[in-house]
């Protein structure tokens, strides 16, 4: 099978857009709240100092091969796999890794735009001052009122996904790259005024930076350093075709090693900034910042309750969240988009408004996860907890240890390094040995910790 040179969908216009779009599609909900509640409970300095040594060892190597491979293919990750399979005389059923990456996505699209409707809900209500001296009971019952109404949930369910259609349907240039130019900055921008929000609660501020940054090497454990290789694969949004996708779009003469160390430091970046923002108000109001999805929707609304400008501030921070989200929507529903336009050669519009309404009718088990299907319980998990379970456990982790082993493995050394074009032989050597040895086996420990085989 002979591979395009250049993708049918466009390339993007420059080097800073692609590094926006990548830094959209691995900025997600998890980085608001997770990252750094994970930091401060593992040691704050400490942990993120073996973070950034995971995303080196991890994070970075498979950014990297992800992109080549997608850039070499110009192709969706289905097409793009079975393409390079046939140019390195592998096995055609390399193909299949494409399908896993493009269904991870899709499946985690549908149940991320019922959470993202939600953030969407929380805009208005905070707004309006629906919090403003709110008891936990009341956040909670505010909650518990969207959440409980499957028709209120399926409308804002059905908002987010028509968002996201709008925006893929425009194309590369048009759709993808006018939203992420307009939407990253701005996310950028909410952030650092949220950190001077919260720096008014004074010792509050100075507590949570402790949490975040002062290292505590005795509460590193080798659990720590699992969650810190685990989040250093997931929190760059590998092994769902997403950025293989975004490669295939990026130009030649750009430095894949610059955009993957780029879009990295971004993603992290991003990340202890929301925990300066967010830390201070949990603090501030005697709150416990490990309360997961319900610190963004029950704790954090207290707070803003409970502060001054609370109602504006905190329908700062839930737009700041659904931009996060659209960004990664945009990223995750891509590549089966780009799959139907080339495979069964009919236009972006109808491409996206068939994936879209397809992931919108999977989403309803995650809708209806929350009230009438509760009670749906299969292998001991709600309809929602076992899509979360199969993509975040089982697919991406496999899907991201078989594209280094194509890439270290399958792959010619000539291939590799022609598309990596990295000018020291010393740093691209160094670069194989990390996918071809430590890449796989931390990625393997990563999988057996996440099925509970390796705590």
């Amino acid at each position: 099978m002979t591979r395009p040179t250049n993708s049918i969908h466009g390339e993007w216009s420059s080097r800073w857009a692609f590094i926006l779009a990548a830094t959209g599609s691995a900025v997600g909900l998890g980085n608001i709240w997770k990252f750094p509640y994970i930091a401060g409970e593992n040691g704050g300095g400490a942990f993120v100092l073996v973070y950034l040594v995971c995303i080196a060892l991890i994070g970075l190597p498979v950014m990297m091969a992800e992109i080549l491979i997608g850039r070499r293919g110009r192709q969706n990750p289905v097409n793009t796999l079975k393409s390079l399979s046939s140019e390195e005389n592998a096995s055609s059923t390399w193909r299949f890794l494409g399908w896993i990456g493009l269904l991870a996505g899709f499946f985690i699209l549908s149940y991320y735009s019922v959470i993202a409707g939600q953030a969407m809900a929380y805009v208005f209500r905070t707004l309006s001052g629906v919090f403003t001296g709110v008891t936990a009971d009341g956040a909670n019952s505010i909650y518990q009122s969207l959440t409980g109404d499957p028709e209120r949930l399926l409308a804002w369910h059905t908002v987010f996904m028509v968002l996201t259609m709008v925006v893929v349907a425009r194309g590369v240039k048009s759709g993808l790259e006018k939203l992420v130019r307009v939407v990253m900055p701005a996310l950028f921008i909410m952030l650092v005024i949220l950190v001077g929000y919260a720096a008014n609660t004074g010792e509050y501020f100075s507590q949570a930076v402790d949490f975040l940054f002062v290292p505590d090497f005795s509460k590193l454990t080798q659990e720590s350093i699992l969650i810190a290789m685990g989040h250093a694969f997931f929190t760059l949004s590998l092994g769902m075709g997403a950025i293989m996708v975004y490669g295939s779009y990026l130009s030649k003469s750009s430095s894949i090693a610059t955009m993957s160390v780029t879009v990295s430091i971004a993603d992290t970046v991003v990340a202890l900034l929301a925990g300066m923002a967010i830390f201070p108000l949990v603090f501030a109001n005697g709150m416990s910042p490990d309360a997961g999805f319900s610190l963004l929707f029950v704790t954090l609304p207290i707070a803003f309750g409970h502060m001054a400008g609370g109602a504006l501030f905190g329908g700062i921070f839930f737009i700041l969240l659904v931009f996060a989200a659209w960004s990664s929507a945009i990223s995750l529903i891509e590549p089966a988009v780009a799959w139907l336009v080339e495979n069964k050669q009919i236009s972006r519009r109808r491409a996206s408004v068939t994936v879209g309404f397809a992931a919108w009718l999977l989403g309803l088990l995650t809708v209806f996860s929350f009230n009438i299907g509760e009670g749906w319980i299969l292998f001991g998990m709600t309809m929602f907890g076992l899509l979360d379970y199969l993509t975040t456990n089982i697919m991406l982790p496999l899907g991201g240890l078989l594209i280094i082993v194509f890439a270290g493995w399958i792959m010619a050394k000539n291939s590799t390094q022609e598309e990596l074009a990295i000018r020291s032989p010393i740093f691209y050597y160094i670069w194989r040995i990390l996918v071809r040895y430590v890449s796989p086996i931390a990625i393997i420990i990563v999988f057996l910790n996440k099925i509970g085989l390796v705590g």
